[in-house]
């Protein structure tokens, strides 16, 4: 229990500071006029201080007037009983005949949110002979006096029944009338009127002074407010009730009102309008009782003797239901900080199991792998940027099956868009092989190393997921295979596409051999590895299986990784993979571009289902021609496809000795592809012969590796 003290200190603490000057107007709005008339809120002291335009009061010359009823005097507002005392002119019948008779009308309250109240004023006739209200003809009520020859003095100014009466009125008035009946006494008048029962009783009125002045009577009007309207009563402080006020006939009038709690003060009418009173300031919630004496007439009251309530002193603790308050409070407000604190807790260990995790995920997808890649060579570092996982699920919108590219033998290819705009394909590998993560390490290294037009150009890796992906620029156009072999589009590849595609590829392939800091061996040159831009232009990838050599090295000695059908034999038989690898490879591709064809065929068989074989056994033959597709032979000349055939035979030399370098590949191709003139006819269309160059290895002489070769590729 002790933990909760401080908590009823500061409740107690917060009512005593609150004790303040009562507040009755809006803020920023006068609450008198005058010195002695206050103007309480719903009623205020021009248009934006009241609650609408029946209460707003004009100020003039330091008294109050109701505006919207003719101007009349305010000379009290009392909250309490939701009534406005307004002073009005008496009605009065000054008329010289010994006897006469007289109608008077009242003021006209219709259509106005004010009744003349019943309850809180009294009808008085002052004169000789009897006055009666009247409603619509109807009389409501009336008295009628005495009048003696000798003068009658009227008991501490109260109507008793000589020369003067008063009587109750029986409900609340939109309208009246008055009739008076005088007798006539003396050439005096006869006055009737209501008058403010308050006012009446505790003789702050003279009933004399009426006649004796000529003077305005204090009458009660009651303000009304419909059950539908909105009032801004003080929270906490205050009782909000609807009432239904008696107009006769059985007719009623709907109406709110607020009343102060015991123990406040002020304006309940005002969201802040009410204040603890002094004395019940010291009490737990402000809660007290007192007594209160009543006046013989039973209508005023006077209130003594503030005490806290039972069980409860101003310095105690001890009430049951203020402790049960303050209890359930405090406990509502500990089980919100402790699953706040519970939220919390999940949200920081979620957190750290993520960062635990991405940690393992970097560390198994190969992290440290590329680390000691940069330390060996701080070139690396700072060039590989790693994207989040969370940067690439928003990318692929989580990997969606309609963003897939294509799927190969180490994973998938997504298309995405990255936060910048950029369009990328991001391959996600297969689940991960602890084997094959150096070659997915090695394909990042090596391509932030290379800048070439003809490359695909790579933004970086993701090493945080459960298996690594890889972000690289975006080439719409697929594969160079799709092209050739599934006529992708639906249109040809012409002759001088073809010669561009193979330059541009030779010219990347010369790139990484020999332009590079440290030379790059591709290892896996095929037209699945090459792929088409919006302007078809090549672009060389997938360098999982690709190698640094050092300057000095002439040959790599490697497990044998490659596609059949463009393997090199002499890398096959030996292990021993050098630069000239890649050259036997382009040249199968170099074929395929001219012939169309696959590099292993599902319909040629024996020595034939080798596209490099049947293509070499064609030149032996002298029968090029006819395995060349009919749009190079109906595009090219003769001479240019002899200079195209003769290069792809010298890059698939079996002995690597005698192949080109790519480099001097790349320049022949451009200089074939700047000589070439795309036609339509072709002149000369007879056989096309091939002559063996002398540092050639003639097909007989190698005819048995090849056969053997196939043999293994059949297998």
């Amino acid at each position: 229990m002790k933990l909760f003290h401080p908590y009823l200190y500061l409740l107690i603490s917060l009512s005593i500071t609150s004790i303040s000057v009562s507040k009755y107007a809006k803020t920023g709005c006068n609450d008198t006029c005058g010195n002695n008339v206050t103007i309480p809120y719903p009623f205020g002291i021009g248009a934006d201080c009241s609650v609408n335009p029946w209460y707003i009061v004009d100020c003039n010359s330091s008294r109050p007037y109701l505006s919207a009823l003719n101007h009349l005097e305010i000379l009290r507002v009392d909250l309490h009983n939701q009534t406005i005392i307004v002073s009005t002119p008496r009605i009065s019948d000054c008329q010289n005949p010994v006897e006469k008779t007289s109608q008077l009308m009242s003021i006209d309250l219709d259509r106005t949110p004010f009744l003349f109240c019943s309850y809180h004023n009294r009808f008085v006739f002052d004169g000789c002979g009897n006055a009666v209200m009247m409603e619509n003809g109807s009389a409501l009520t009336g008295c009628s006096t005495s009048c003696l020859s000798e003068n009658v003095t009227e008991i501490n100014n109260y109507c008793f029944g000589f020369s003067c009466c008063q009587t109750t009125v029986p409900h609340f008035l939109k309208l009246y009338s008055i009739n008076i009946a005088g007798l006539g006494r003396d050439g005096g008048c006869a006055y009737a009127f209501l008058l403010d029962e308050d006012s009446y009783l505790k003789q702050t009125f003279s009933v004399q002074s009426v006649a004796a002045n000529n003077a305005y009577v204090p009458m009660s009007l009651m303000w009304t407010f419909p059950h539908n309207a909105t009032l801004s009563c003080c929270r906490g402080a205050s009782d909000h009730m609807n009432m239904e006020l008696d107009t006769g006939n059985g007719t009623f009038v709907e109406s709110q009102k607020c009343s102060r709690h015991i123990g406040y003060k002020g304006n309940p009418y005002l969201y802040d309008g009410c204040e603890v009173i002094e004395d019940c300031a010291s009490c737990p919630d402000s809660s007290c009782n007192y007594d209160i004496i009543y006046g013989g007439d039973g209508s005023s009251t006077k209130v003594t003797n503030f005490t806290c309530r039972p069980n409860v002193s101003p310095t105690g603790f001890g009430s049951k239901s203020s402790m049960g308050v303050i209890l359930g409070v405090s406990l509502s407000v500990g089980v919100l900080f402790l699953i706040a604190n519970i939220y919390a807790l999940y949200k920081w260990i979620k957190k750290v199991k993520e960062r635990r995790q991405r940690k393992r995920f970097f560390k198994r997808n190969g992290g440290l792998l590329l680390k000691q890649q940069e330390e060996a060579d701080p070139s690396l570092v700072g060039k590989t940027i790693l994207f989040t996982s969370h940067e690439l699920e928003k990318a692929t919108d989580n990997f969606n099956e309609n963003r897939i590219l294509g799927r190969g033998g180490q994973g998938t290819v997504y298309k995405g868009m990255l936060v910048d705009g950029r369009i990328v394909a991001i391959k996600k590998s297969k689940v991960v092989d602890e084997s094959q993560l150096e070659q997915f390490i090695n394909e990042v290294v090596i391509l932030s190393q290379v800048n070439h037009r003809n490359v695909v150009k790579l933004f970086g890796c993701c090493l945080e997921t459960d298996v690594p992906s890889l972000v690289s620029e975006f080439i719409p156009n697929g594969t160079l295979y799709d092209r050739l072999h599934k006529g992708i589009d639906g249109s040809p590849i012409s002759l001088n596409m073809r010669l561009q595609i193979a330059t541009e590829v030779s010219g990347a392939l010369a790139y990484l051999h020999s332009a590079t800091s440290i030379p790059i061996y591709h290892r896996d040159i095929k037209t699945t590895n090459i792929l088409l831009d919006e302007k078809y232009r090549a672009k060389v990838s997938d360098f999982g299986t690709s190698r640094f050599v050092s300057v000095e090295q002439t040959h790599l000695t490697t497990l044998v990784k490659g596609t059949f059908g463009y393997l090199d034999p002499e890398y096959f038989q030996s292990s021993q993979f050098t630069e000239k690898s890649d050259v036997y490879s382009f040249g199968v591709v170099l074929v395929e571009l001219l012939t169309r064809e696959r590099p292993i065929s599902q319909t040629r068989f024996g020595e034939h289902r080798s596209l490099a074989t049947h293509f070499m056994l064609a030149m032996e033959e002298g029968r090029a021609m006819s395995i060349f597709d009919a749009m190079v032979i109906k595009e090219g000349t003769r001479d240019e496809l002899l200079v195209v055939a003769s290069l792809a035979m010298r890059c698939l030399n079996l002995n690597g000795r005698y192949r080109p370098t790519m480099k001097e590949v790349a320049t022949e191709l451009e200089a074939i592809r700047m000589s070439h003139i795309p036609s339509t006819v072709q002149t000369n269309t007879g056989p096309m012969t091939y002559e063996k160059n002398q540092s050639f290895t003639t097909y007989t002489e190698t005819s048995s590796k090849m056969l053997s070769l196939n043999d293994s590729f059949s297998q």
